[in-house]
């Protein structure tokens, strides 16, 4: 183990996987089929939920999706930002596989098995919808739960840190661009305006109000913080179970009918992230980058911000959407998938230090 690794390891941060977190495939699995009985219980009430609306944005929605990601935004510090030329590899090749390579590899993979491989067995009217649920989980990093990867894999937190913050602040201005060319190039067509007040209302203020709080709660004390953000993490984790609820409610016509589409999703999901973290992973070896920063960065190259990809889907096509189902199912897959990365991370850790030039 190098000398940045042996210190990293002394340095990480951050509580090991919780219950919950770990067995998020079962509380989704749990959801769908709460979600599905409840939808086809009381279509009415479900109905008159899905026509609160505003400019096409659902009302109970966002405020969920504001619970669920605003206690995850408190945890970045834009303040790391410096600390990225200190990683200039590791960061450069993260950077890489997040907006040159995933988000292209998954729209390819959406063409080839949604409209290709798996079209006769998919609704025809929901096709395009698949792909554009399939880009938008793409095109947005992972913000939260990148923090425990990191930690599973030993990961030096420095670096995870400071990674997280620069996506956060690059999707800023890049998520609404790449996903209107990525649709573009798929002939699907979007509103501009709508999109633009996804990445408005799910970026823009909640960082803003993450930020502005976390400023006067560290202003507190460090201690306070800490209470804080313990005690709304069930709220988040709240949040995510009831919008689950709300999507598989809308959907759950659709999955009676058609309950192997779950499984056609999910093909390309599980493909893109095992080719994108292992692409991650081989280009840091060959630039000598360190295990510790290799890991992490493998694992940030490959995972997804679901909650932003969940609320974009539902404010552009809806809750009964093929979009919002595609984006739910790489909920659904996210916890054993990227276990499997760590796993395989940390059991090559002496194949990848034996060929990288560190």
């Amino acid at each position: 183990m190098s000398v940045q690794c042996e210190v990293a390891v002394k340095a990480a941060e951050g509580a090991p996987m919780g219950l919950f977190e770990r067995y998020l495939t079962v509380w989704v699995f749990l959801c769908i089929v709460a979600g599905v009985a409840l939808g086809q219980m009381f279509p009415a009430l479900f109905q008159a939920v899905g026509r609160l609306e505003v400019a096409r944005v659902n009302l109970p929605v966002g405020l969920l999706i504001w619970v669920m990601i605003i206690p995850m935004l408190l945890k970045i510090d834009f303040r790391a930002l410096h600390q990225v030329k200190e990683h200039w590899r590791g960061i450069g090749v993260t950077l890489f596989i997040n907006w040159a390579v995933k988000p292209f590899s998954m729209a390819f993979l959406g063409w080839l098995f949604v409209r290709g491989i798996f079209s006769p067995y998919l609704p025809a009217g929901q096709i395009d919808s698949y792909i554009a649920g399939l880009i938008l989980l793409a095109a947005a990093p992972c913000t939260a739960m990148v923090f425990v990867w990191s930690n599973l894999c030993k990961g030096e937190p420095h670096f995870t840190l400071s990674q997280v913050a620069l996506n956060d602040a690059i999707m800023i201005f890049a998520f609404a661009p790449l996903v209107a060319l990525l649709l573009g190039l798929s002939a699907i067509s979007v509103p501009w305006d709508t999109l633009f007040l996804s990445v408005l209302l799910y970026i823009v203020i909640p960082v803003a109000l993450a930020q502005g709080w976390r400023s006067y709660l560290l202003g507190r004390g460090e201690m306070v913080f800490a209470r804080t953000l313990q005690r709304l993490h069930p709220f988040g984790l709240s949040a995510l179970l009831a919008t689950l609820v709300l999507l598989f409610a809308f959907q759950g016509e659709a999955i009676l009918k058609q309950p192997l589409v779950i499984l056609m999703l999910a093909v390309p999901i599980l493909i893109q992230v095992y080719f994108n973290s292992g692409l991650a992973y081989l280009l840091n070896r060959r630039f000598g980058v360190a295990h510790c920063v290799a890991g992490p960065s493998a694992l940030i190259g490959a995972s997804n911000f679901f909650e932003l990809a969940v609320a974009a889907a539902i404010s552009l096509f809806g809750f009964d959407s093929g979009a919002a189902l595609a984006t739910v199912v790489g909920v659904l897959i996210e916890v054993p998938v990227m276990l499997s990365v760590v796993k395989i991370v940390n059991a090559s850790k002496g194949w990848y230090e034996a060929g990288s030039k560190a």
